[in-house]
C-alpha cells in the first residue's frame, strides 16, 4: 500500500473514531430540565430542599427509559420559558397546559397529565361557577392558564384580577380574605384546599378539559420523539399508575 493510500486509511479510522466519540458525548451530555417548585404536588422541596413531585417522578421514570441523563433545577414560573428560550435549560416539566398559543413558540410532548381549571373559594362562599365571581377579587398566577381563563370571562386590564408568580401565594392570599377566589390546576388546587378546612373547591362544567405536556424547543423534534417513547413506555408498564396512586392516592383512570 502507497503512503498515500496508508495516510488517507489512518485519516478515515481517525475520523470514524472521532464521529463515535462525539456521538458518544452526544449521548452522554446531560439534560437539564427546569420545573418550578412551588406546585405541589407536581414539583415542589421536600423537608431536605430537594424537588420532588408527579412530575419529577414522570420525567425520572421517562428518562430511564430513553436512557437520559438529566438534572432537574428549580426555576419560578415567570422565568421558566426564558430559561428555555435562551438555552439554560433542554426542557421544561411543570404543569404547563398545552394550548395553540403556546405550540406557536414550543413543542410540546404528548399529554402526560388530564387537567381543568378549578376555583377555589371560603367554605361559606355562594359561589358555584366562574360567571359568579364577577365583581369578586380573583387571585391567579401570573400568565397561567388560570389568567387567561380569568382575563377572557372579565378583561384582562380588570383591576379585580389579582396576579402572583406561585399557587401557594394565590391560596394564602385567599385563605387570608385578600381576595374572593383562587383559579388554578385542578391537582395543585385541590392539594392545597385539602390542607385548608376554611376553604373548598368548585368546579364549572364550562372549564375544558386540558392536557399538561412537557416542553422543548421549537423544532427539536429529535427531544419530543424521546419524550414520547419514553412516556408511552412508562404508560405501557404500569409505572405511570404507580405514580399516579403515589401522588393522588387514587387509581389512575383513563378518560
Amino acid at each position: 500500500m502507497s503512503i498515500s493510500r496508508r495516510i488517507a486509511t489512518l485519516g478515515l479510522g481517525l475520523a470514524a473514531s472521532f464521529g463515535v466519540s462525539l456521538a458518544a458525548h452526544a449521548q452522554a451530555r446531560e439534560l437539564t430540565v427546569a420545573s418550578s417548585a412551588t406546585y405541589a404536588p407536581f414539583a415542589f422541596e421536600n423537608k431536605d430542599k430537594q424537588i420532588v413531585g408527579f412530575d419529577i417522578d414522570i420525567i425520572n421514570a421517562i428518562a430511564k427509559h430513553q436512557n437520559l441523563k438529566i438534572k432537574v433545577v428549580n426555576t419560578p414560573w415567570s422565568g421558566i420559558f426564558a430559561a428555555l428560550n435562551n438555552g439554560d435549560v433542554d426542557l421544561v416539566i411543570s404543569g404547563v397546559t398545552i394550548n395553540d398559543k403556546r405550540r406557536q413558540s414550543y413543542d410540546f410532548s404528548a399529554p402526560y397529565f388530564a387537567a381543568h381549571q378549578l376555583i377555589a373559594v371560603p367554605k361559606n362562599s355562594t359561589v358555584a361557577s366562574l360567571k359568579d365571581l364577577a365583581g369578586k377579587k380573583i387571585a391567579v398566577v401570573n400568565a397561567s392558564t388560570a389568567d387567561d381563563v380569568a382575563s377572557r370571562e372579565f378583561g384582562k386590564t380588570n383591576a379585580n384580577i389579582r396576579r402572583f408568580e406561585s399557587t401557594p401565594l394565590i391560596i394564602s392570599e385567599l385563605a387570608g380574605g385578600g381576595v374572593d377566589a383562587a383559579i388554578g390546576d385542578n391537582g395543585v388546587i385541590a392539594y392545597r384546599v385539602s390542607q385548608n378546612a376554611a376553604l373548598k373547591t368548585v368546579e364549572d362544567p364550562s372549564f375544558p378539559e386540558e392536557g399538561f405536556g412537557i416542553v422543548v424547543k421549537k423544532g427539536d423534534k429529535a427531544l419530543q420523539d424521546k419524550l414520547n417513547a419514553g412516556l408511552a413506555a412508562v404508560r405501557a408498564d404500569g409505572s405511570y399508575g404507580e405514580i399516579y396512586k403515589k401522588w393522588f392516592a387514587k387509581e389512575y383512570k383513563a378518560r
